[in-house]
């Protein structure tokens, strides 16, 4: 009997164990299993990401990324238009088409302003350098745990909010209860409208020992709207 025995203690367990890690563990955990060597920090390296979305062409993305300066470029490719932002600490240049003098319709038709620029930073080393920005500051860990099911899948869930000044969204991630890989995420602008979006992640790219998305498809959470696909592809590190 000692084997069945033993075999309902460990079944028993395993889940109530899951449910007492911290969000502070789980986010730790998270991190050991993405970035074990501690990469992101130091990262420099570019990053091409395909953008597919419905009725329209692809764009691609260059990102040029070198954490430690505070350098950041992206040059895009959309149709025959090109167009790129070079941010560097304070500093910010604009070039449309190889052109640094753009035209007022480009500018607006492409949004082109550094303050867009810098959006677009925030919004690139964000994601790309998830879950290991949680630990940025002004970022508010619940301490609670969930345990959720999620398009047929369970998962361990995160909620994280941000102080004033930092960020207004409501986020939850959501990990592989037994490798701590991350697998969607999801932020609310208002939850009790049920705004905002979830991205599903799909498959692994190794970057500098940084375990990254290779895919992310985005919907909407009120209707479960296809919003589009981002496709990380080639790499190159410094």
């Amino acid at each position: 009997m000692r084997p069945l025995l033993l075999l309902f203690f460990f079944l028993t367990i395993i889940p109530v164990s899951s449910q007492e890690l911290s969000g502070k563990q789980l986010l730790e955990r998270a991190i050991a299993f993405h970035d074990p060597n501690n990469n992101w920090s130091v990262f420099t390296g570019k990053l091409e990401i395909t953008m597919q979305t419905p009725n329209s062409s692809d764009r691609i993305s260059q990102i040029h990324l070198d954490l430690p300066r505070q350098h950041f470029i992206l040059e895009v490719e959309k149709d025959d238009d090109r167009y790129a932002y070079i941010l560097e600490k304070d500093s910010c240049l604009i070039s449309f088409n190889g052109m640094k003098d753009i035209a007022a319709a480009d500018v607006e038709k492409h949004r082109l302003s550094c303050e867009r620029g810098r959006m677009m930073k925030d919004y690139y080393t964000y994601l790309y350098g998830l879950p290991m920005k949680l630990k940025d500051p002004g970022t508010i860990v619940d301490e609670k745990v969930s345990a959720k099911k999620f398009k047929g899948k369970e998962y361990l869930v995160l909620k994280v909010n941000y102080e004033e000044g930092v960020g207004d969204d409501t986020w939850y991630f959501y990990f592989d209860p037994s490798t701590y890989a991350m697998k969607v995420y999801q932020f609310y602008h208002d939850e009790s409208k049920n705004d905002g979006e979830y991205i599903l992640l799909e498959g692994i790219k190794e970057v500098n020992g940084i375990k990254m998305p290779k895919v992310r498809e985005w919907y909407y959470n009120k209707n479960d709207k296809y919003l589009g696909t981002d496709i990380l592809g080639k790499i190159a590190i410094k």
